[in-house]
This record gives structure tokens, C-alpha cells and sequence, in this order.
């Protein structure tokens, strides 16, 4: 258990306790993320091959209902383009493309923080690192030289180590952290972008294809009973 003792980080400098909030926030940050893009990324073709099942019984109110209850990006995009099922094709268009600019920023929120916690990490790191030589120095030039030993020194060169090694400690899982949470990300908007688009094909083409022959089958048995 010795090795899990706090006392490097008094041994470290005040930067020490500066990254250690930042290790700790980025960690909150991370998890609050991956819990959310977890939550919100479904599947997409199993989603939506149950949406057009729905739809091909004419059941469109029973279709607002699932994507009402299913989390995520792609659900909203879905449901947008379904309270505009009877719309024009620009209609339609826009307002999947509205509700994609209203899911998305919500996916990278706080993205920015983490890559901000990998960023700076070093330059705290090296912050101390230069405060510990300082303190090196300052002993060098307070003793004189005839009192200029390791045993001296060794102090500010301790934690000029530990706060450089303690920056770095941050910094590499925060970067890998934000390059995974960001591909996590790329890859929700993939999905987003494809079921927008095929809702849309489905809903102009598909959908209203079976229900203009519909009209027109109806149409002729109308005119047929007319005649008769």
C-alpha cells in the first residue's frame, strides 16, 4: 500500500494539487460522457426496420410512440421526419436537418473540456517542473558553493521530476480518452445522417407510393360503383 500514498503530492509542489482537480475532473467528464453517447447510440437498421414495419401498416402514431421512447440522436431525427410525414420533400428536409443540428452539439458538449484537461496537463507539469528547479537554484546560491550537495539539491530536483511525470500522468489517458469519446461521436452522427436519409427515402418514396395506389385503387372503385 506504499505505493498508493499521497505523499508525492506534497512531495510535488503546489502543481501537484492543481493536477490532481484536473485528473479528477477529466475522469468525471470521461464517464459522464461515455455513460451518455452509450445511452444514445442504438441500433440503427434494427431501429429502423421496425419503424418502416410500423409504418407499413399504416400505424404512424404507433411509430411516434417508439421513436418517443427510444433515446438517442437517431429516434429524434426519425420522429421529425414522421410529424412531417404528409409535408413536402423541402419540408420534410428541414426539419430532419433541424433536429440533426440539435442532437449533435449535445454529443460533443464537454468534449471540449477534456481536450483542453490534455492540453494543459503538460504545461502545469512543466510549471512545477520549473518551480522545483527554481527552488534547486535558489538552494545552490542560498548555501554557496561549499554547501552545494546532492543532499541540497536533491529537493528541487525531486519535484521538478515528480511534476513533470505528474503532467504526463494526466495528459496521455486524457488525450486517448478524447480521441475515443470523439470517434464515439463521429460515429453516432454516421448513424444519424444515414437514418435521416433513409426515413426520408422511405416516407417519399415507399410509403407514399402505397398510399397514392391506395387512393387511386379506391378512386376506380369508386367510379366503377358510379357507373354501374
Amino acid at each position: 500500500m506504499e505505493a498508493f500514498n499521497f505523499s508525492l503530492l506534497a512531495q510535488g509542489g503546489p502543481m501537484m494539487i492543481v493536477l490532481l482537480v484536473m485528473a479528477v475532473t477529466g475522469i468525471v467528464l470521461f464517464v459522464e460522457r461515455l455513460l451518455f453517447l452509450h445511452r444514445g447510440q442504438i441500433r440503427t437498421t434494427s431501429f429502423l426496420d421496425g419503424i418502416k414495419n410500423i409504418l407499413s401498416n399504416r400505424r404512424v402514431m404507433e411509430a411516434l410512440t417508439v421513436c418517443e421512447e427510444t433515446p438517442g440522436p437517431v429516434a429524434a431525427v426519425v420522429k421529425a421526419a414522421l410529424l412531417n410525414v404528409h409535408a413536402d420533400a423541402d419540408k420534410m428536409r428541414f426539419a430532419v436537418q433541424e433536429a440533426g443540428i440539435v442532437e449533435v452539439p449535445a454529443l460533443e458538449r464537454r468534449l471540449g473540456s477534456i481536450a483542453a484537461i490534455a492540453q494543459i496537463a503538460p504545461l502545469v507539469g512543466l510549471l512545477g517542473t520549473l518551480l522545483g528547479m527554481a527552488t534547486t537554484f535558489h538552494a545552490f546560491m542560498a548555501g554557496g558553493a561549499e554547501y552545494a550537495t546532492a543532499l541540497a539539491l536533491s529537493d528541487g530536483m525531486w519535484r521538478a521530476l515528480l511534476a513533470s511525470i505528474g503532467g504526463l500522468t494526466v495528459a496521455i489517458p486524457a488525450h486517448l480518452g478524447y480521441h475515443f469519446l470523439s470517434g464515439r461521436v463521429r460515429a453516432i452522427v454516421r448513424d444519424v445522417e444515414w437514418a435521416g436519409n433513409e426515413i426520408m427515402r422511405y416516407l417519399q418514396v415507399d410509403y407514399r407510393g402505397v398510399e397514392a395506389e391506395s387512393n387511386a385503387s379506391a378512386g376506380e372503385s369508386a367510379a366503377r360503383e358510379e357507373t354501374k
